[in-house]
């Protein structure tokens, strides 16, 4: 009875290091995750920006001498 008791606490034991590991580990993804969106947003951003620039110099350029029928 003795060891089945000390052998029960052992699992209780390992259980509840396993829990506070992965709690721990869920705040740390959930972190990274965080960082992650963080840095996805940012490149959006970014994206668009280049894309309202680029579509902004096109409209800008006179047009080409193959877009007016013209060969050389």
């Amino acid at each position: 009875m003795e060891a089945d008791l000390k052998s029960l606490e052992e699992k209780i034991t390992k259980l509840i290091s396993l829990c506070s590991n992965l709690r721990e580990e869920n705040i740390q993804l959930r972190d990274d995750l965080s960082q992650a969106q963080q840095v996805t947003d940012a490149l959006k951003t970014n994206m668009l920006q280049a894309s309202n620039k680029l579509e902004g110099l096109l409209e800008s350029m006179p047009p080409s001498s193959e877009s007016l029928g013209i060969e050389s």
